[in-house]
Formats: structure tokens, sequence, C-alpha cells
């Protein structure tokens, strides 16, 4: 799918006034770079970007998501109040508003895990692309003795 910079700005000013009766007034932008994250508000330019890799592989409900929780930043923001993760404030809004607090994992990134151990005292499983010394190392969860699966 692919979005235009003015259906872009057009639809996050929509979300941001069905969802926090306020009007998004600043610019809106895909960022290719971004590699880690699906969005992010930059408060020092009142700008947010976005990571179009979302779009493409996970569609609108996802992107969707994401544009409301950088609303909540840019909200927030604004209106002088906490607007960070760990804030009370932040975490609230996000609640209110329906908003992820996180992003799903895009299907490009995951990893293939060639070896997969277990603990035989508590069942605790790990999985590791490179093979592991199971004679040199133990659960870390109970110390317990690990067996390839």
């Amino acid at each position: 799918m692919v979005i235009d910079q003015a259906y872009l700005q057009k639809w996050t000013h929509e979300l941001s006034l069905q969802y926090f009766s306020k009007p998004f007034i600043d610019e809106v932008k895909f960022n290719s770079r971004l590699r880690t994250t699906g969005g992010r508000y930059i408060p020092s330019q009142r700008v947010i970007e976005l990571n179009p890799k979302y779009l493409e592989e996970l569609g609108l409900d996802e992107m969707e998501g994401i544009i409301k929780h950088e609303l909540c930043h840019y909200h927030l923001h604004i209106e002088g109040k906490g607007y960070s993760h760990r804030d009370r404030e932040f975490k609230e809004l996000l609640k209110k508003t329906g908003s992820p607090r996180h992003c799903r994992q895009l299907p490009s990134d995951r990893k293939e895990y060639r070896y997969t151990y277990r603990c035989q005292a508590c069942g605790q499983e790990y999985k590791r692309k490179r093979k592991v010394d199971i004679n040199k190392y133990h659960c870390g969860k109970c110390k317990g003795k690990l067996k390839e699966m």
C-alpha cells in the first residue's frame, strides 16, 4: 500500500480530531531510515516521523495505532504535560484513546532460530541461533541442566 504525503497529513489530522478532539497542525512524514520503531515524535521540531515498513508489512490498522501513539506524545507536549513513556499522563491518554503502548514486530525482522534448549528441572525454553555448550552453560532461571531439543 502506498500513501502520499498529502493523504498522510489529512489522515493524521482526522485521527487527531476523532480521538483527541484537537487539530493536528504540524507536520507528519515518512522516514525510511527508522529501523527499530514504528514512529517517533520530535518535540523540538514538532514533527511526527513514521516508518513506512509498518504500512507495507502490517497494513493500515497497525499504522493507525502508531499514529495515535505519536499523537499522544504530540498533544501532551503542546499542553505542557508529561509526554514520555514513563509519565502517568501519557499512559492514561494511551488508555483513553485506545492507542498501543508498543508496535508489533515486523514480520521481516523475525529471527530464525536453529537450536532449542529446555531446562530439565523447570522446563524453561531457550531459542538460539548458535549452538550452546550444554556442559558449560545452565538454566538462568533455576540453574538446572539444559537439554537440546
